[in-house]
């Protein structure tokens, strides 16, 4: 059982992580960022590749997070062009297409047969366990960037962005490179939570990099608060408690076939998200400002 919690909380901070990337960008900056499953991709297969060549892990999940942020260079500058739903379907067609790359270029990639046998980070009998406390340090100092970036001129610049591009420009500024900034921010983040997924899980595929992925990322800032780091990680855990206890729900309805409680799950967590939005838009931890 304590294995079970163990692995769930592992799942809970690397969504943490994707939350973090996408609250920067849209909670500070005002970007709609459709795509954010892209980066976490781009961090999984890297980070998976350069270890199985024998880069040491810890180096590979730095280095699949700064590809990732290289990654996000080209999107950041189709955001000087586009705004609001231009942008969040630009950002959607950008993950779609590094999925379907992913999963022709067999030669690299291996395509939809994946690749397994993926280092992990720790070993031994203990190895989930130094995993989680790793893991737990990068997301706390993953919240103190942000932090410090939030109350920073730099911060209030990208909040300046988000209430107002034009009086922003018209101020003198240059919102250019703050956008591409801040989605390069973002963007490191969701790659070093992909790179921490793949040597947690030890085998990536195309289909684990669906869509699906970053409306996830979406609910965990929803429930948890837009705007807010202490959002991000209590919202991202909500929602895997959710994803993982509602599997449960079958055991108290006998008779019920599973793709039943598949469909029943989907209805659970959408009810939940709905009542989140009428009683509580600000999220958990949305009111009282920023944290």
């Amino acid at each position: 059982m304590s294995a079970y919690l163990i692995a769930i909380c592992i799942i809970g901070l690397i969504y943490a992580l994707l939350a973090i990337g996408l609250n920067i960008e849209y909670g500070e900056t005002g970007l709609i960022n459709f795509g954010h499953v892209a980066y976490f991709a781009i961090g999984a297969y890297a980070s998976a590749l350069l270890s199985l060549r024998g880069v040491p892990v810890s180096l590979s999940i730095l280095l699949a997070g700064l590809l990732a942020a290289v990654a996000a260079i080209p999107i950041g500058f189709a955001a000087l062009r586009l705004k609001d739903d231009y942008f969040a379907i630009v950002t959607l067609g950008f993950a779609e297409a590094v999925r379907i790359t992913i999963q022709q270029e067999e030669w690299l990639t291996h395509g939809v047969q994946g690749i397994a046998a993926i280092p992990g980070l720790a070993a031994g009998a203990s190895g989930n366990s130094v995993f989680l406390a790793i893991l737990l340090l990068v997301v706390l100092c993953a919240m103190g960037s942000v932090y410090l970036i939030q109350h920073s001129a730099f911060g209030r610049v990208l909040r300046a962005i988000r209430d107002n591009e034009v009086a922003v420009v018209a101020l003198g500024k240059r919102t250019a490179g703050f956008k591409v900034k801040v989605l390069m921010f973002g963007s490191f983040f969701g790659g070093v939570a992909g790179a921490f997924y793949s040597h947690f899980i030890s085998f990536i595929s195309p289909e684990q990099f669906v869509a699906l992925v970053t409306f996830y990322v979406w609910m965990s800032i929803i429930l948890g608060g837009v705007g807010t780091m202490r959002g991000s990680l209590v919202g991202s855990l909500v929602l895997v408690l959710l994803l993982e206890g509602s599997r449960f729900i079958g055991d108290f309805l006998p008779g019920v076939s599973d793709l039943q409680v598949a469909h029943l799950r989907l209805g659970v967590i959408g009810f939940i998200l709905v009542m989140f939005s009428l009683y509580r838009p600000q999220g958990l931890f949305g009111k009282g400002g920023r944290a």
